[in-house]
């Protein structure tokens, strides 16, 4: 199996595209383990990348946006070029390589019509996807011999990710396309969009904007969205609004006109408005239920 372990430490930076490719650094799958702050690794475009802060948030940045994701949750990353950056104290892993590299331990006939290929994805890491991680960043020739246990902890890292996108992958027959390869592209575009849409929150993102980064027109893009997910890029960003809104309200104690301006909304009424639509009771009164029942606790 080829796999190259890098370490890189505080202030550092490795860009993996730049290895000579002639030297066979580009032919297999890279892992870094990195830590300390000011700390970046740069990926190529259409590398398949898989993310895991193990301590502090680790910064992504990709073509059109950037996040932040939170210890213990992994990102699956395959499409643009994405650089990652600590501004704090982190250690984290990054697994990653092109994507025929990826393809020998994620081929399974059992995944078949859907495919085998993974998708952007974020959430919380499942317990065993992130021991095979670490487990994998442990196998660097000291502590066990790689060769040996390499292709089985990879083979069952993608069967888990797999599953972890089952309901995903489901939808793939709804994407426009008569091949499975027409398909898969049709889904990792609209994922663009949804990715998007949720990590700009407080933004009423322009449709002109979420169209061209799927390379449609917007009625196409409304059309083949809603054909695939059940409802439009724009009820969609309203239900991670409305999701994110009663959180603030319930989780914190935000005051109403700030909660209003992180959610973008034009105005505090505006909010409150739409909150009592949504949830059939006012921000105040969600708080008060929300005491009473920690009280009662």
């Amino acid at each position: 199996m080829s796999v190259q372990h890098h370490r890189i430490h505080f202030a550092e930076r490795l860009d993996l595209g730049a290895l000579p490719a002639a030297a066979g650094a580009g032919a297999g799958l890279h892992l870094v383990r990195a830590s300390g702050r000011a700390v970046q690794l740069d990926l190529p475009p259409n590398w398949l990348s898989l993310w895991l802060p193990l301590r502090g948030p680790l910064r992504l940045e990709a073509a059109d946006s950037a996040w932040d994701l939170a210890p213990g949750h992994l990102q699956v990353w395959r499409d643009s070029r994405v650089r990652s950056s600590a501004r704090g104290p982190c250690w984290w892993l990054c697994l990653c390589g092109p994507e025929s590299a990826w393809k020998p331990h994620l081929d399974d006939e059992a995944a078949q019509p859907q495919g085998s290929d993974l998708f952007p994805w974020e959430g919380a890491a499942p317990r065993d996807a992130r021991r095979l991680l670490v487990r994998l960043g442990r196998l660097d020739g000291r502590a066990e011999p790689l060769s040996a246990n390499g292709p089985a902890l990879l083979r069952t890292l993608g069967a888990l990710l797999r599953e972890e996108q089952r309901e995903l992958l489901e939808r793939l027959p709804r994407c426009s396309g008569r091949t499975l390869r027409r398909r898969q592209q049709t889904l990792l575009r609209l994922l663009r969009v949804q990715h998007l849409i949720r990590r700009h929150p407080e933004v009423r993102l322009d449709l002109g904007r979420l169209a061209r980064s799927a390379n449609y027109s917007p009625c196409h893009l409304i059309r083949i969205y809603r054909e695939v997910f059940d409802e439009t890029p724009s009820e969609y960003a309203a239900r991670l609004r409305s999701d994110r809104a009663w959180r603030m309200v319930r989780d914190t104690r935000m005051p109403v006109c700030e909660i209003t301006e992180a959610l973008g909304f034009e105005s505090q009424s505006a909010f409150c408005r739409a909150f009592k639509n949504s949830f059939g009771v006012t921000a105040t009164q969600a708080r008060r239920a929300e005491a009473a029942r920690g009280r009662a606790a």
